[in-house]
């Protein structure tokens, strides 16, 4: 028994894949949850739950609404395969998750709903220009991109990319970002509510890589906890 067990160590793969195969829940545009465990799709960057973009007629729509609630329903009652490809840096596994053969990834990227992430991967560029290039999805209207949006960039045209310029969304829709997201002298990521003890005298400083959120489910899927005041 115990030659068998060393042969199979010696003959194993190094560095094998860690798949996860069952149902899938949405928890935004570009993360899925199987029993438990979360999975950020890698190469692929979706609008943050409540960003707001414009359509090809510049009305302002919930584009990474749109993103989570296409992503379900092509997925469905299916059975989803996440493999493992890496950890980021806020401990989430980052992965590839295939519907069968599709890659879903790719997928969303292709139907316009998100963007090739090439800060991390350039896997999906090509989905991205035949998206663009069919003005599929966010390419029929203008938008500002996640990772920048996550920055605050919100003020001045939406139409940063895509179609032409168009105006600023409403300034109710950009007043509903009050939760500051705080990075202590510990290094830990820490979100205040407006009204709490701390929020007054909290400052935000986007160069230290803290920032502004719209929602408590946005700044905890961003790997952030509510302070304890």
């Amino acid at each position: 028994m115990r030659l068998a067990l060393a042969l199979m160590l010696l003959t194993a793969p190094a560095g094998a894949a860690e798949f996860v195969t069952g149902r899938a829940a949405v928890v935004d545009g570009d993360t899925l949850d199987i029993r438990g465990q979360r999975f950020r799709l890698q190469g692929v960057d979706t609008p943050e739950s409540a960003q707001i973009c414009q359509d090809a007629r510049r009305r302002a729509y919930r584009c990474g609404q749109k993103a989570a609630l296409a992503l379900a329903d092509k997925i469905g009652a299916g059975t989803v395969t996440c493999e493992a490809v890496e950890s980021d840096r806020y401990g989430r596994t980052v992965a590839v998750c295939r519907l069968g053969s599709l890659d879903l990834n790719g997928w969303l990227v292709e139907q316009g709903l998100g963007l090739a992430y090439r800060r991390y991967s350039t896997a999906y560029v090509a989905q991205e220009d035949a998206a663009r290039a069919a003005k599929r999805g966010l390419w029929a209207g203008t938008f500002t991109p996640p990772w920048d949006w996550r920055k605050g960039e919100r003020s001045g045209p939406e139409g940063q990319v895509g179609g032409a310029a168009a105006p600023a969304p409403p300034a109710a829709s950009l007043g509903t970002c009050a939760i500051k997201g705080n990075i202590s002298r510990k290094g830990e990521r820490i979100y205040h509510l407006p009204g709490t003890r701390d929020y007054a005298r909290t400052q935000i400083s986007t160069k230290a890589g803290e920032r502004m959120f719209c929602s408590e489910a946005e700044a905890q899927a961003s790997g952030w906890r509510a302070s304890r005041g």
